[in-house]
């Protein structure tokens, strides 16, 4: 492992770092106007939500490393405290980070990168037509946390009307990570296509006790085969399987097989019985795994 001092390598190399590291970041599209009208759009990959009551959503234009000024959306939400935060899609991206560039102040991004302004309902910012989520927002706080170079400018935001695209809903009315593709940024040129096969689930505990890995055998926890995440699965579990389903279990043919070609050899076996328990679990029948492990 490198242990590195931030206070002893350069500001840009601490960022590509930084960013390299704590990523994917959502993209937030944010549209501004100056207090003359001049609309604004650029993308900020320092975002996310943070509350729901009341909404909070923080971005934040940090100075510019190479010399110190203002991007210009700090510049308009201190003048005019309202913006859209649109979503970034992979349909858009490359038009997205084509608004990114620093363009002379006053200059129509949505022009410039080829996007479609339409006009808010709350608020005095354009929303982008092409982005399938619109968020307009009331900036509810502006938090300068430095006043050198790379220094973050934290944009609190407060939702006042959102609009959704109905073609991202799934039956369920639950947002649909392939319908919105949206895409998420990396370190460097980097980002990463938020849905298909890079989508995954993972079953939240929050609503129930786990068992925990701590109360596997050791035998299990101490694994050459098994990985954590593949553990975990197996701690997620509520419960322990009874004895009677145990038993049942033992006398299935799978342990039988097992017990015939590993006898007289209890390390082969533990090792077989660990490699069919990751099969199992790649299946997602992690009780059986368990009864599997318990069986023999």
């Amino acid at each position: 492992m490198q242990t590195i001092d931030p206070n002893q390598i350069p500001s840009r190399q601490l960022h590509n770092m930084l960013l390299g590291v704590i990523a994917p970041r959502p993209i937030a599209f944010a549209s501004t106007i100056d207090q003359h009208g001049n609309p604004n759009l650029s993308p900020f990959s320092c975002f996310n939500v943070f509350g729901v009551n009341p909404t909070t959503l923080i971005f934040s234009p940090s100075r510019r490393g190479r010399d110190n000024t203002l991007k210009d959306t700090l510049l308009n939400v201190i003048e005019v405290p309202e913006v859209v935060i649109n979503v970034v899609t992979f349909d858009m991206v490359q038009q997205a980070s084509l608004a990114s560039t620093e363009y002379p102040r006053g200059s129509n991004e949505f022009i410039k990168s080829g996007f479609t302004q339409i006009p808010s309902e709350k608020i005095r910012p354009f929303r982008v037509k092409e982005s399938p989520a619109q968020i307009e927002c009331k900036v509810r706080q502006v938090i300068e946390t430095g006043k050198g170079g790379g220094s973050a400018n934290l944009i609190v935001c407060e939702v006042v009307v959102m609009h959704l695209n109905e073609n991202i809903f799934d039956e369920k009315g639950l947002i649909d990570p392939d319908k919105i593709n949206l895409v998420g940024r990396m370190g460097g040129n980097y980002y990463v296509k938020a849905s298909g096969s890079a989508i995954f689930t993972v079953p939240k505990p929050n609503d129930k006790m786990s068992l925990g890995i701590d109360a596997l055998p050791e035998e299990v926890r101490m694994s050459r085969i098994l990985t954590g995440n593949e553990l975990a699965r197996l701690g997620s579990l509520e419960h322990f399987p009874t004895a009677v389903e145990v038993a049942a279990y033992a006398k299935s043919d799978l342990v039988r097989q097992l017990r015939i070609k590993c006898a007289g050899e209890p390390e082969l076996l533990i090792q077989q019985v660990h490699l069919q328990v990751r099969e199992l679990i790649a299946k997602g029948e992690i009780i059986d795994a368990l009864k599997l492990i318990l069986a023999v």
